[in-house]
């Protein structure tokens, strides 16, 4: 599986009292590359049958962002059973090299429809697994 990154540019909204950005936000960066790489991995059709959901994040904060700072998100999936499948991401500084952050999530697919869990077919593990 090739790794799918996305440029992150750090907004004034994301700094917390502290200075830098907010724990809570780097939980929206992950699921926002997460996000981008579903985008570009299916078609439409896999995208109108079937949504996903987060069950589980984790995450290890490393070092601090600020703002205006440049992150590079890279992600890539892992282990799938049944309805679940786990996703890595790592968001590093563009400028300093330095991790920020690295997460395990894991997501749970849906039927589009019935918002019920489905199990993962090929269908979908063979975008998942390019």
């Amino acid at each position: 599986m090739t790794p799918f990154s996305h440029l992150i540019t750090v907004a004034a909204e994301d700094i917390d009292e502290l200075g830098h950005v907010n724990n809570v936000v780097y939980v929206r960066y992950v699921q926002d590359v997460a996000a981008a790489h579903w985008q570009v991995l299916a078609d439409e059709s896999l995208r109108q049958r079937y949504s996903w959901v987060v069950v589980r994040h984790e995450i290890d904060y490393k070092n601090p962002a600020y703002l205006n700072e440049k992150i590079v998100a890279t992600t890539w999936v892992g282990e799938h059973q049944g309805a679940r499948s786990d996703r890595f991401v790592k968001l590093v500084s563009e400028k300093t090299g330095k991790v920020l952050i690295e997460a395990k999530t894991t997501w749970c697919m849906l039927d589009a429809k019935t918002m019920r869990p489905v199990r993962i077919q090929e269908d979908v593990l063979s975008v998942l697994q390019k």
